[in-house]
């Protein structure tokens, strides 16, 4: 039988997501050399180092079976946040997260409603559960609040607001944020995904915690892959209602988070110097590439993330390719339907000044 009849309707004309290059995948066509990736927005100066020695003191016990709820983790981060523990669940990094949320809600002709572009994968897991996924464009690089309002019908179940937004790391204002929840039905749950949350500069900016105890549906999604840099270990938190939380351990994985990932995420989330070095040289990284990009002339959407998304008025597939000569690894906008720009992490200092040197060798 062919497997147009054997697969879930619909699943074979699901766009697989495509993830930034991987170190691995460039040595095979460029061979061995050291590659600077500023692809996949990970934190460049690693992850902290009371997370490296947890990992090496669990690892005697890699044999048995981690703690399916991650109460331990749980209970950390109920504390941090100060809210019961009933309204935090961890799963294997927040894409498995948003799949959940995907399976928990989400049925079929159902509407969910996001901005384009925004992150791929929010499609994905709509198509999947045979939803109907509705795009509103950005305006100006940001998510058009009012024009996703206009979208909003009964069929609608979910709205993703990724903030800040990835590509673009730009964010929605405060005021038109709460403006948007004051007229948003209650039948429609609010998916905020503040994975690059740590990073914004911008005062008045939405915080999800700060809506964790109003009535509106709303999920607040988050991960140890990018500030925490635990991007290798897959773990991801959501935040939100009791009754929404009961609704993603109904479709939970069994063991979604293996030994090592747990007791690494706890050790993380106590280092906070290691927390507060790994924004500030964003902060840092970003005012240092703002001006060396003003210098040579190339326009950039001001971000809030730890990455810039840059026009460099030149098919950003050939750009990509001359980066690669020059030992660096970024990723090409085509994927967003912005042919000529690129997205490019903020590493550290030295990673920025050796960019800033490749692209000047690149424009000339």
């Amino acid at each position: 039988m062919k497997i147009e009849k054997l697969a879930r309707k619909g699943i074979l004309k699901i766009a697989s997501y495509v993830p930034g290059k991987s170190i691995e995948e460039v040595q095979k066509e460029f061979g061995p050399k050291r590659w600077m990736k500023l692809a996949s927005n990970e934190n460049l100066l690693g992850p902290s180092p009371k997370a490296k020695a947890a990992i090496r003191n669990e690892l005697p016990n890699i044999h048995l079976y981690p703690e399916g709820p991650c109460t331990i983790l749980r209970k950390a981060m109920a504390k941090k946040f100060a809210i019961p523990e009933e309204m935090v669940v961890i799963s294997n990094g927040a894409d498995n997260l948003i799949l959940m949320i995907a399976n928990a809600f989400v049925n079929e002709g159902d509407e969910v409603l996001m901005a384009d572009p925004t992150f791929s994968v929010y499609v994905n897991v709509t198509q999947i559960m045979g939803g109907m996924p509705v795009k509103v464009k950005l305006k100006g690089f940001k998510h058009d609040l009012e024009g996703m309002l206009k979208k909003v019908n009964r069929k609608t179940k979910l709205v993703f607001i990724c903030n800040p937004n990835n590509p673009t790391g730009t964010t929605v204002s405060l005021e038109s944020f709460n403006a948007f929840l004051s007229k948003l039905p209650k039948h429609v749950i609010i998916i905020l995904d503040e994975a690059y949350g740590d990073f914004v500069e911008e005062a008045f900016s939405p915080n999800g915690l700060d809506y964790l105890n109003a009535k509106d549906p709303m999920i607040i999604l988050r991960t140890f892959s990018k500030v925490y840099g635990l991007a290798g270990l897959r773990i991801g938190y959501a935040l939100g209602r009791e009754d929404l939380v009961r609704c993603l351990y109904q479709v939970r994985d069994p063991f979604p988070v293996h030994r090592l990932a747990q007791v690494a995420a706890v050790a993380a989330l106590n280092d906070e110097d290691h927390v507060i070095q790994s924004i500030q040289f964003i902060y840092e990284g970003r005012r240092y590439l703002y001006k060396e990009l003003d210098k040579i002339g190339l326009f950039y959407v001001p971000s809030q993330a730890n990455f810039i998304f840059i026009d460099f008025k030149k098919n950003s597939e050939e750009v990509f390719q001359a980066f690669l000569r020059e030992g660096i690894i970024v990723r090409p906008g085509k994927v967003w339907g912005f042919p000529t720009f690129a997205r490019v992490t903020i590493g550290r200092k030295e990673d920025n000044q050796k960019f800033i040197k490749a692209l000047k060798k690149i424009v000339k």
